[in-house]
């Protein structure tokens, strides 16, 4: 007798999102398991909750991969380089999941209820502020409110990506273009670095550590007023 082939949690994974993105969160697992080929039963088998199953499937862990190794770098390292790394980490985050979630917006889509937890983007600037806080404590930077500054950072980011698909679907509807073609190019990549390398930088100059003086050691110096 033929061995059954087994689906991978990739496979589900993929059946799900698409069919998500078509219905949002409202979306029936039985419509996803015969999409992927296996029994309603198997789904949950790997996937606890339907919730699990849709974060999952939208690419949105309960603990992003730039918030685990933030836990990490406390004290440790050159500062302004780690958080060059970390916001640039962020970026590439946000460009996966964001448009995403505005797809599923703009067709009306119903998302899950969060079951008492905050939006995701006001824990991670819980986690990036008390980041900065345990810094602050160890005199590795000057004294300011490390929320206004965590907002600061991730505010910035979110908006370029915000623009940046904005700007994609401008560009679809004129070239007819696939998105990938303007998300993943080399000059986006580019133009990224420099964006971060830039927003790091200014902030920086408020931040850094008394001792430290203003454009010492910047990326891009300010150009002189003679």
């Amino acid at each position: 007798m033929a061995r059954i082939p087994r689906i991978t949690n990739q496979q589900i994974l993929e059946a799900a999102r698409q069919i998500f993105l078509q219905q949002g969160f409202g979306a029936s697992t039985l419509e996803i398991a015969q999409k992927a080929g296996i029994s309603e039963a198997s789904i949950f088998k790997r996937f606890s909750t339907k919730e699990e199953l849709f974060f999952a499937a939208m690419g949105i862990p309960e603990k992003p991969l730039w918030v685990n190794e933030l836990e990490s770098l406390c004290g440790k390292g050159n500062l302004k380089e780690n958080l060059i790394n970390i916001c640039l980490q962020i970026m590439e985050f946000y460009r996966e999941v964001l448009p995403r979630v505005m797809m599923l917006r703009s067709r009306g889509n119903a998302l899950p209820e969060l079951g008492g937890k905050e939006p995701r983007p006001l824990r991670d600037v819980k986690v990036l502020t008390a980041f900065l806080e345990c810094e602050i404590n160890q005199d590795r930077l000057r004294s300011c409110d490390p929320h206004t500054v965590a907002h600061i950072l991730l505010g910035s980011l979110m908006n370029y990506v915000f623009l940046e698909q904005m700007s994609s679907q401008v560009s679809m509807l004129t070239a007819e273009l696939p998105i990938g073609t303007y998300l993943n190019s080399g000059d986006s990549a580019t133009e990224i670095s420099v964006f971060v390398l830039s927003l790091v930088d200014i902030v920086w100059q408020g931040i850094a550590p008394s001792q430290d003086s203003i454009g010492s050691g910047n990326y891009f110096p300010l150009p002189s007023k003679d």
